[in-house]
């Protein structure tokens, strides 16, 4: 990953002798971003600009898909346990995101609901979807749609997950980091532990507050677990940032 303080910005700036664009850090708004984020893939780019964290991703996964195309070194046929697999006709195509997220995130006042398209990012990039698969419709047939490791495309090829991303739970464990949502809160495997998280314990956002291996303090932060609605509930608990691609 490519996690940059203010110091270095300035030293690239300075020995490359170009405009760092939009995204870039203005002097005396720098701090270092939480510890935490050193969890993301090499492949994603992470700055922090005053009180907002921008997350850059190709969105592609950095695992085996039979949505790659057969030419790819990554192309691997469905070989997962749903038996009603059906593959659907889009492929991964890079993205080109940011992600800009809440380096302090805080309960909103107002609560917004969760848009369809990404709502949040995944440690290697990927975007991560709500429940739906269009306007207040459920995950029923799409699911069979899902790969191996619980992703897909969209027909612009957007591979996203909208349930937990099992090539990441496998790597950081099921009560290990996932992901963030836009809001800034992080997203946590389907234990708490060695138990089971279910919906009933979570609030109606999907989360909850206690003490993770990252926040030591306690932070509230949602789960995914194997129910609707599997990563958020009914909107963001925290106010939501926001994403270009």
């Amino acid at each position: 990953m490519k996690y940059y303080s203010f110091i270095t910005l300035l030293a690239l700036v300075s020995v490359l002798g170009c405009n760092s664009g939009s995204d870039s850090v203005a002097a005396g708004d720098s701090e270092e971003a939480p510890a935490a984020f050193s969890r993301f893939d090499a492949s994603v780019d992470i700055v922090q600009d005053g009180q907002i964290i921008i997350i850059e991703s190709s969105g592609v996964p950095n695992h085996p898909s039979p949505y790659w195309p057969t030419t790819s070194s990554l192309y691997k046929a469905y070989d997962g346990s749903n038996t009603a697999f059906n593959l659907n006709p889009n492929q991964i195509a890079t993205q080109q995101y940011t992600f800009r997220i809440p380096a302090s995130p805080a309960e909103a006042s107002t609560k917004s609901a969760t848009p369809l398209g990404p709502i949040g990012v995944a440690l290697n990039g990927v975007a991560i979807f709500n429940q739906y698969a269009g306007p207040n419709q459920p995950l029923t047939n799409e699911i069979d749609s899902f790969d191996q490791y619980n992703g897909h495309p969209q027909n612009s090829g957007a591979y996203h997950y909208h349930v937990e991303p099992l090539y990441i739970t496998d790597l950081v464990g099921k009560d290990g980091l996932i992901g963030y949502l836009l809001d800034g809160f992080p997203l946590y495997g389907p234990k708490d532990g060695s138990e089971t998280v279910t919906n009933n314990d979570l609030d109606t956002y999907h989360g909850h507050v206690h003490v993770t291996t990252e926040y030591p303090d306690g932070i509230y932060h949602y789960h995914v677990t194997s129910e609707d609605p599997y990563i958020n509930g009914n909107g963001f608990y925290g106010n939501a940032g926001t994403v270009s691609q």
